[in-house]
Order: C-alpha cells, then structure tokens, then sequence
C-alpha cells in the first residue's frame, strides 16, 4: 500500500469520550501528515447497546473538535454480506470449520482444565469431522459456530509494531477462535479485519487493549490473502486508580460533550490529548493544528499509559490540571477577533449580547475582552465571571463581599464620595482616577488598598482582576460613578 489510510472505529453505544477522542485524533494526525485518508466507521453490529443518539453524538464531538473526515460515516451493518462471504471463503479454502460442541459441553471441559491446572483453551474436537459427519449433525439441526483453524505448526506469529517493537506469540498459544455466531452472525474479530481489507487500511492506530486481538487478526489477513497493515497500539489513558478511562465507570467527566459545554476550545482539548502518551522530543507543549501535524511521528508515542488526572484541577472543573493550563493558554494568546466569535454565543444566551459590539462598541468590546482574558480559564467565564463588564445585573462572590465590603461598614458612605469626585473629572483616565482614590484614602486616614479593593468588589463582584483604574476604564465613568453610589444594597441584603 502506497497511500496511507487509517480509520477511526468507534461503537455507538454513548457519547464520544476523551479515549475515543484521542484515537480519532492520532490517526487523524497521521493521516494529515502523509496526506492520506481518514475513514469515520461506526460499528454498530451491537444492535441491543447501539442507539441513533450515539451515532449523532459521536459525529458532533467529532466536527467540534475538527477532525474531518475523509471517507463514510460507514455503518459496519451495511457491510454483513462481506463478511459472510468472507466467513464461507475461510471455510472452502480449510483455514475454518464448523464446530457443534454445545455451551454445556465447553463448559465442562473448561471445569476439568482448570481442575487439572491446564491451559484452558478449545481441544479441537470439531476440528477434524469428517463431511459425513458435519452434513449429519446439519441434517440433525444441531447448531455451531465457525472457528478458524489456527495452524498447527512451530514458530510464532509474528508482526512489527511502530511503538512496542517486535510482537510475537507462539502459534500452540492460540485456540481455534470463534468467528461466527451459532445464530449466523460474524464476531467483531472478522468483520473489523474484512472492514479493513474493503477499506485498504494501511495503519492500525489504536489501545494496547486491542492487542490480544491482533495475532489473531494477522492470521485472518494472511488467510484471506491481504495484506496485513502495520500496527501501532498506544498506551491507555487510565485515572489516578490506574482503571482504564471508560464511559460507563467516568461518566460525564470524560465525555467530549462535557468540556465542550464548559467552554473548553477545541484544539486546546485536542492539543492536551495529544500529549497524553505522546511527545515531541522537545519542551513544547502549545501546537497549533499545523504545527502537531509536522511534529506527530508514531514513533515518538510512549509506552507507558497515561493518566488523565480528572480528580484535581481548580475549584470550578474536577479534571486534569494540565487541561485548564492549556486552554487558559490558548484563551490569552489566541486572536482577539477569533476569541470575540467564541464568547458571542455565550453572551447571546446570557441576555448580554449588544449589537454595537460589532460596530460603533466593537474597539471598547475587543479591549476589555482583552483586559479579563488572563484571569479565565475557559470561555464560559467571560459572560459569567466578567458579567460585570458588560451587563448591571452581576452577582458579587461572599468571599470578596466578606473581606472588602462587609468588613469596612464606611465604604458605604466613602464609596459614594468617590463616585462625587470622579464626576467632577474633566479627564476621566487611569491617572486622574487613582489620584482621586488615593487622595481620599489620604484624606480618611486609611490605606488605599481598603478604597481600591472595596471597589473593586463593588465594582466587579470579585476579589481579583486586572489592575483596578483599567477596570474603571473598561466600565466606564458613567457606570463606575452610578455602581460607587449604590452599595447600600450590599450592606442590606447581608445584615
């Protein structure tokens, strides 16, 4: 194979989760690295677990993060003649056969094995009945399975992996495996090799779980006369508790949708993703799309699983630390215009959303984005935490409120008397403005950081931010000087 071609499996059984997510980013990555195919597959032969609401959300969690696609979405159900022709060809060209031991029968040998210490593992018994014998049993309408025939040789099977090295496992090792059903139906393990064939998929980019299949799914390729593709099988993302990051066991928290909601950016999520189990062989830890593509080799994927620490982070978000340092990162570096467009939609739904900050308000609106940006950590934060910047109706944090206000029952009055001052500015500026709060300060006999921070608070509804007179700037003189005057209703409500 000359054109590299990869795709990304997943079953429709729930939301995209951040596992998924970075195997569909790791083969989209190389894919877009050798200018090759991306194919999007959706198995769902699991037809009891299998739901349209799945299928719709992994699509979404996919076009959010921006992985295109380059083939499909192709159903696996779509495709079962394949693999019952598939299922036939290794059973005319000898590499299968049919088996009719019953359920009761394995068991029973499996109970003995273990008694005895042995391996457990299918003895062959159907393994060489006779054409009189099978048409007999057929003819008695006693169900079977198709098993491939493992063969019977020394040696092992062997195939390169482009993260472990050398994989090889002795071929006395591997029972005769079940392909097919006893209700018909061919088993994941044969139809995700005859999916691969009809696709010419030339890399296989997925989690070391995987590997138990994979000598197994060597013998089909060369059974079916294809060829087999090269593997590179990552390292799992697993939790603090060393489990393996799953939807049913993680829930909401490491679903795709979840971070979207929380006002996570994309790339930044697929950024942080990327190195979990990954790294570039240099201190860089920001990429851009364009950048993660030159740099991503499937060599330089680790072999050691990574751990996705969703148990820490700050007070807002119960996820990995690293993931809030990359998105805060991108929100303070990325282009004002670019961040305007994101935080939109949010200050729609809030209510706080102006025309004029697409035309006469737009400089006012892309200045004071760029003030708050470095004290936020996703872009949920800007129409909640920064609400008071753009809208009358904002809450003021109980810690703040405690230390600034409550604490200094005079601002009451001292408040108010600044707001006068700074109406009787002809120069309403940062200059002007601290001149005034630190000359009142002076002239109360209090420090100026009791008039600053009590302003602060009243102002904005925290106990940080940008320095105190750019936030005067921000709000502005009309705004600041109406809030200055009205905080009698801070002491009320918390007396």
């Amino acid at each position: 194979m000359t054109e590299v071609r990869v795709r990304f499996p997943p079953s429709p059984t729930g939301y995209l989760h951040i596992g998924g997510a970075r195997t569909a980013l790791l083969n989209w990555l190389w894919a877009r690295k050798n200018g090759g195919k991306l194919i999007l597959r959706i198995e769902d032969t699991d037809a009891e677990r299998s739901t349209q609401e799945s299928i719709e959300g992994i699509i979404d969690g996919m076009n959010w993060l921006g992985l295109d696609w380059d083939e499909g979405p192709y159903f696996q159900t779509e495709f079962s003649d394949d693999h019952n022709r598939a299922a036939k060809q290794l059973l005319e060209t000898g590499h299968a056969y049919k088996c009719f031991c019953t359920k009761e029968e394995l068991d029973r040998k499996r109970e003995s094995a273990m008694a005895a210490k042995q391996d457990v593992r299918y003895d062959g018994t159907c393994r060489h009945l006779s054409a009189e014998a099978i048409a007999e049993k057929e003819a008695q309408g006693i169900p079977h399975v198709i098993r491939f025939k493992v063969p019977k040789v020394s040696g092992k099977v062997a195939y390169d992996d482009k993260v472990l090295g050398t994989i090889e496992r002795s071929y006395e090792d591997i029972e005769d495996f079940v392909i097919v059903r006893s209700n018909g139906k061919p088993l994941y393990l044969l139809c995700n090799v005859v999916d691969d064939i009809r696709d010419r998929i030339s890399h296989i980019i997925r989690g070391q779980d995987h590997m138990s299949n994979t000598t197994r799914q060597v013998l089909l390729y060369k059974a079916l006369d294809a060829q087999v593709p090269v593997f590179a099988h990552m390292p799992l993302t697993l939790d603090l508790q060393k489990r393996k990051i799953s939807k049913r066991s993680h829930g909401e928290i490491v679903a795709v949708q979840f971070y979207r909601e929380k006002g996570f950016i994309p790339w930044a999520l697929c950024n942080f993703l990327a190195l979990l189990g990954w790294n570039p062989g240099t201190e860089q830890e920001i990429f851009s799309r364009e950048e993660l593509i030159e740099a991503f080799t499937l060599e330089r994927i680790g072999k050691v699983n990574s751990v996705f620490n969703y148990q820490k982070g700050n007070a807002k978000f119960f996820t990995d630390p690293k993931l809030i340092s990359i998105n805060e990162q991108y929100l303070r570096s990325m282009d004002i215009e670019q961040l305007a467009e994101l935080v939109k939609k949010d200050f729609i739904e809030q209510g706080i959303w102006d025309e004029v900050y697409d035309t006469e308000k737009r400089e006012w609106f892309l200045n004071t984005l760029d003030l708050i940006r470095d004290r936020f950590h996703t872009i949920r934060d800007f129409a909640t935490l920064g609400r008071a910047y753009f809208a009358d109706d904002y809450q003021v944090e109980a810690k703040p409120l405690k230390k600034n206000i409550l604490k200094h029952p005079d601002l009451k009055k001292w408040l108010p008397l600044l707001a006068q001052q700074f109406s009787s500015l002809d120069d309403f500026n940062k200059e002007s403005t601290e001149a005034e709060s630190r000359a009142l300060a002076e002239k109360l006999e209090i420090k100026p950081g009791i008039i600053i921070n009590g302003m602060r608070t009243a102002l904005t509804g925290q106990l940080a931010g940008p320095g105190m007179f750019d936030i005067l700037m921000a709000i502005g003189k009309e705004r600041v000087i109406q809030r200055l005057s009205n905080i009698d209703h801070l002491y009320n409500e918390n007396e």
